[in-house]
């Protein structure tokens, strides 16, 4: 039998998931994540990495069954400059600054572990970029965004699936990467080896 745990904690991925899987648990990876990359691509799968390793090692497979973790991380990036979650208001300001009048590239890494009862954690990982373009925005609609609860928990200060919705001219690549897990992607890697 086969269980399926999400190592991570957020909402967006939860609700993405269960356009692939309909019956997971989650438990959030707690580790203190630590990056060597500055490559977006590379970033992104080192943290997904940890994520899943993090939990892999805590669960306990019964007999004859398998574990599949799934760990993922999204980044913004500007410039080949990794944008993370915002510091404070200020920071967010500088974010959507760099980010208003033009197209930058959202990254989500992803790693799947699978753990049987012999301990062997096998895994995959990969990545998945889209290109975002960005409407003009002025003074005040910067500010009138960032007084928002929106931004402070996501990546490069917005949500794509939010009100910052207004100010996306368009994207390349697919959509749910940007909110936060490539699921396509996701479901053919899986199904390719025998994980679906």
């Amino acid at each position: 039998m086969d269980r399926y745990i999400l190592a991570s904690q957020s909402p967006r991925r939860r609700e993405l998931l269960h356009m692939v899987l309909s019956e997971y648990e989650v438990i959030p990876a707690r580790g203190e994540e630590t990056v060597n990359s500055t490559d977006p691509a590379e970033a992104v799968k080192e943290l997904s990495f940890q994520k899943a390793m993090e939990v892999s090692r805590i669960v306990k497979p019964c007999e004859g069954d398998r574990i599949i973790v799934i760990g993922a991380d999204t980044v913004v990036a500007a410039d080949g400059r990794i944008l993370g979650k915002p510091a404070d208001r200020a920071d967010a300001a500088r974010m959507i600054g760099l980010l208003q009048g033009r197209e930058h590239h959202v990254y989500t890494g992803v790693t799947v572990c699978c753990v049987q009862q012999s301990k062997d954690i096998r895994h995959f990982s990969f990545y998945e970029e889209t290109a975002v373009d960005v409407y003009p925005m002025n003074r005040g609609e910067i500010e009138g965004y960032i007084s928002l609860q929106e931004p402070y928990d996501k990546a490069g200060a917005y949500g794509i699936q939010g009100a910052f919705s207004v100010f996306i001219r368009g994207i390349r690549g697919d959509y749910n990467n940007v909110v936060g897990l490539p699921v396509a992607r996701m479901y053919h890697e899986m199904a390719s080896r025998g994980l679906l």
